[in-house]
C-alpha cells in the first residue's frame, strides 16, 4: 500500500490512499503494493481497489468509526451523559465550548473531504469498466459514500436546515473535481445549505438507480434509498421520508432482528444492518475487502476497560436523567447496560461493526412521517410503534402523539449519533441552548482558514 500526500497545508489537497488488496500475480507491480496516481486508475481492479480504501477511510474512528457519533450525542447532551475522560476535545463538546484548532473537528472535516476526493478519483475513471453492470455499482458506490459524508457535514457544519424554505445560510464547500496533482487545487467557497442538500440528494438519488439490491457488505441501492430517508427527515419532507423508508421496509429483505441485543456486538450483519462499518482486529496493513481498520471509538469511548474502553469506567457515562424516558420498567432498553446502570451495552464488543443504518430506524421515520401526513403507508402508526416495543417486552401503548413516536426514537436509538441532529430538526433545546445556537454548530476548522487565500468564512460565534 502507498499513500500518496500532496502539501499537508493546503486546504483542500486530499489525501489519496490506494488500497492495494489481495493483489494478483498478474498485475505485475513493481515494487508489489507500489502504484503511480496514472496506473492506480489504469484498470478496474485499481479502480475497484481505491473504492474499497473509501469505505476503509470513512470508516476511520475520526469519523464514522466513532467520533462523529461521539460528537452528536456529546454535543447535545444536557444531563444524560458525563464526559469522564481526559480528552479535552470530547470535554469541549460536551461544554458547548469548542475553539477552532480542536483536533477532533478538524480530524472529521479532513477525513470527509478525503473521501470525497477519493470518491472523486473514482467517478473520474468509470470508463476503464467495460461492463455496464460493474460500471454502475461502481459509480453508486461513490456516490452513495460522497453523499453521506457531505450529509454530515453539512449537518455539523452548517447551520439547520429549514422546512420552511430559503436555507441561504452557509453549508460547506462542494467539490466535485479529483484531485491528482498539486496544481489541481482550488479553494472554492462555502455553498448554502439548500445547495448541499440538492447535491446529496442528486448523488444518493443516481446511486439508488445505479446501485444493485443486493451488494455483499457494501453499500446496496436499499443503503442509499435508507439514507435518502434520513435526508428527507432531516429536511422535513415527510412525504418522500415516508416513501423511501418504505421502499427498504417492503423490498429490502432486512427485518427487525428477534432480540434488541441481537442488533449490536455483532461480528457479521445481522438481518438489521442495512449498512454498517466494518471492523477486524487485523492489522489495517492485513484487512480484506470492504473491511475497516481495527477497533472502533464507539467502544474506545462507551465501553470500560474490561471490554475494551479507555477506562475502567468508561469515558462517557450514562446519567440517571437518561432512564426518564421510559415508560415500561419491564422494556429491555431501560436494561441494557452494564457497570450499574451506567454504560450502554450497545458497544461492548472491540471488534464488533458498527450498525450505521438499521431497519428499527426506518419503521421510526415511516412511523412519525405517517402520523405528520394523517397517512397508513405499510403499517399505521400505533402498529409500527408497537411492533418494535413488542420486541423489547414494554407495554403496547393503545394511543398514539407524536410525542409517543419521539420518545421511542429515543428509546430505540439512543447513543447511536442522533441526539445533535434530532434536536435541530425537531427545534427543541440544550440546557439554555436554542436548536440553531451558534454553539451547537462546529467551528470550521482555523487550519482550513489559514491556508485559504481567499479566506473561509468561520461560523458566528468562533
Amino acid at each position: 500500500m502507498k499513500t500518496l500526500k500532496y502539501i499537508p497545508q493546503q486546504l483542500y489537497i486530499i489525501v489519496l490512499t490506494i488500497f492495494i488488496i489481495g493483489c494478483e500475480d498478474n498485475l505485475e507491480l513493481e515494487p508489489e503494493q507500489s502504484l503511480l496516481p496514472e496506473i492506480a486508475t489504469s484498470n478496474p481492479a485499481n479502480v475497484q481497489n481505491i473504492l474499497t480504501g473509501i469505505y476503509d477511510e470513512a470508516g476511520q474512528n475520526v469519523s464514522y468509526g466513532g467520533r462523529l457519533n461521539l460528537a452528536s450525542e456529546l454535543l447535545a447532551n444536557d444531563t444524560d451523559l458525563s464526559w469522564n475522560g481526559t480528552f479535552e476535545q470530547p470535554a469541549q463538546l460536551i461544554e458547548k465550548q469548542l475553539v477552532p484548532d480542536n483536533t477532533f473537528v478538524r480530524d472529521y472535516w479532513l477525513n470527509a473531504y478525503e473521501v470525497s476526493n477519493q470518491a472523486n478519483i473514482v467517478l473520474a475513471n468509470l470508463a476503464v469498466f467495460e461492463e455496464e453492470s460493474d460500471r454502475d455499482r461502481v459509480e453508486g458506490e461513490a456516490k452513495f459514500l460522497r453523499g453521506l459524508v457531505y450529509f454530515d457535514l453539512v449537518r455539523f457544519f452548517g447551520q439547520p436546515y429549514s422546512a420552511g424554505g430559503g436555507n441561504t445560510q452557509l453549508g460547506v464547500p462542494i467539490i466535485l473535481k479529483a484531485v491528482l496533482d498539486p496544481s489541481d487545487v482550488t479553494f472554492p467557497e462555502r455553498k448554502t445549505v439548500e445547495e448541499v442538500y440538492t447535491h446529496i440528494i442528486n448523488d444518493l438519488s443516481e446511486a439508488y438507480n445505479l446501485l444493485p439490491e443486493s451488494n455483499g457488505i457494501s453499500a446496496d441501492k436499499y443503503a442509499a434509498q435508507a439514507l435518502l430517508a434520513r435526508v428527507y427527515l432531516q429536511q422535513g419532507n415527510y412525504e418522500a421520508a415516508r416513501d423511501a423508508a418504505n421502499d427498504v421496509l417492503q423490498n429490502s429483505g432486512h427485518s427487525l432482528a428477534e432480540l434488541y441485543a441481537a442488533a449490536f456486538n455483532n461480528d457479521e450483519d445481522s438481518d438489521e444492518d442495512i449498512f454498517a462499518w466494518q471492523i477486524t482486529s487485523q492489522d489495517p496493513g492485513e484487512v480484506a475487502p470492504g473491511i475497516g481498520t481495527g477497533g472502533n471509538d464507539m467502544n474506545t469511548f462507551w465501553a470500560t476497560r474490561e471490554f475494551g474502553g479507555r477506562s475502567p469506567s468508561a469515558d462517557v457515562s450514562v446519567e440517571p436523567s437518561f432512564f426518564t424516558i421510559f415508560d415500561d420498567p419491564n422494556d429491555e432498553r431501560n436494561q441494557f447496560f452494564y457497570n450499574d446502570n451506567s454504560v450502554s451495552l450497545k458497544w461492548q464488543s472491540q471488534f464488533a461493526n458498527i450498525p450505521f443504518l438499521r431497519i428499527a430506524e426506518m419503521h421510526l421515520i415511516r412511523a412519525e412521517a405517517n402520523f405528520r401526513l394523517g397517512t397508513n403507508v405499510g403499517l399505521t402508526p400505533l402498529e409500527e410503534i408497537n411492533a418494535l416495543r413488542d420486541r423489547v417486552s414494554a407495554i403496547p401503548l393503545i394511543a398514539l402523539t407524536l410525542q409517543d413516536i419521539i420518545d421511542e426514537r429515543k428509546r430505540e436509538l439512543a447513543f447511536e449519533g442522533f441526539a445533535l441532529h434530532d434536536v435541530k430538526r425537531l427545534e427543541g433545546t440544550v440546557g439554555g441552548l436554542n436548536y440553531d445556537d451558534n454553539f451547537l454548530v462546529l467551528p470550521i476548522p482555523q487550519r482550513e482558514r489559514d491556508v485559504n487565500p481567499d479566506g473561509l468564512p468561520q461560523n458566528p460565534g468562533y
